[in-house]
């Protein structure tokens, strides 16, 4: 592996290509079909949407009439959950082909995927799994990711996991790990602040210390989600990182306290199940544009409308 030498510019660039300099401080929202109708009647301006990569993987149908009515007058975050980048084996060639090819086609203005694994020898998993974090995976890791980034030529955004056991072989905090793959790969960092929350919760660890060790200065997007609360096999609070209800309050504190300390990100409000109507969608995103603005950040909503 060699190591970047120009991370911060790589990433920026790569952000100035597809939005214009003020664009930092889009607001946006998973985009879900049932919403179309209402989203084109009451618009999210300066606003962003973001689609699971794996869903648009086919050549037409209703499902890419909708998102080239989207891509038409909003910037598109195309965030992947199958590459399995964390995975001990060779990543599929014909899915990366496939992730490749969508992102030409739409030119998202952000791409993403998970520090995670999700198949194994042929099987593939309806999770996002955990990997320790040891050099021999960093360099399977870093591997990865430099595939995937010189497929669609630019960087992507890797984002931090929400996990729920850790492993004893680990020789390196998940920070420390992140912080190894950016220096290496020039990739940059989606920042999930609720898979902090969820996971500082699991482990015991606090959200502080952990954005102290984040290398906050490589992010480039932000995700904010719900979660859900069960209790583990001895009767303890165990968070799920679940997307089906509106961002908590401990989350949106940590959101206000990350961001003055970087600037405005591009902010995701994911919500995958147990949907709402678009105005909840909606008025969860403009609360995150009125904490950057409460923070002296400067909000800029231009965006480049090519195709």
């Amino acid at each position: 592996m060699e190591d970047s030498t120009s991370t911060t510019a790589v990433v920026e660039t790569s952000l100035l290509l597809h939005m214009t300099p003020g664009a930092q401080g889009l607001v946006g929202t998973s985009l879900k079909h049932d919403h179309l109708s209402a989203i084109l009647a009451d618009r999210l301006d300066g606003g962003f949407f973001e689609v699971h990569a794996e869903n648009y993987m086919g050549a037409g149908g209703p499902s890419h009439r909708a998102l080239s009515t989207i891509r038409q007058d909003y910037p598109l975050s195309i965030h992947g959950v199958c590459m399995s980048i964390g995975g001990p084996g060779p990543l599929d060639m014909t899915h990366l082909a496939r992730f490749r090819d969508l992102v030409a086609r739409y030119q998202p203005a952000l791409v993403s995927e998970h520090l995670a694994w999700s198949s194994h020898g042929g099987t593939f998993f309806n999770d996002l799994l955990p990997l320790p974090y040891t050099k021999a995976t960093l360099e399977k890791v870093c591997e990865h990711i430099d595939q995937v980034q010189e497929a669609i030529r630019r960087p992507i955004l890797l984002e931090n996991p929400s996990t729920y056991i850790g492993f004893a072989s680990s020789t390196m905090s998940e920070t420390e790990f992140i912080r190894a793959v950016v220096q290496h790969t020039g990739c940059g960092l989606s920042l999930d602040i609720n898979n902090v929350f969820v996971s500082a919760n699991n482990h015991g660890f606090s959200p502080s210390a952990y954005f102290a060790g984040f290398p906050l200065e490589h992010v480039g997007e932000i995700h904010l989600a719900g979660y859900s609360e069960q209790d583990d096999d001895e009767n303890e609070r165990l968070l799920i990182d679940s997307h089906d209800c509106a961002v908590s309050d401990s989350v949106w504190t940590l959101y206000r306290d990350v961001i003055p300390r970087i600037g405005a990100r591009p902010t995701l409000i994911e919500w995958d199940s147990k949907l709402p109507d678009w105005q909840v969608l909606r008025a969860q995103a403009l609360t995150a544009r009125r904490i950057m603005a409460e923070n002296g950040v400067s909000l800029g909503t231009e965006v480049s409308r090519e195709v």
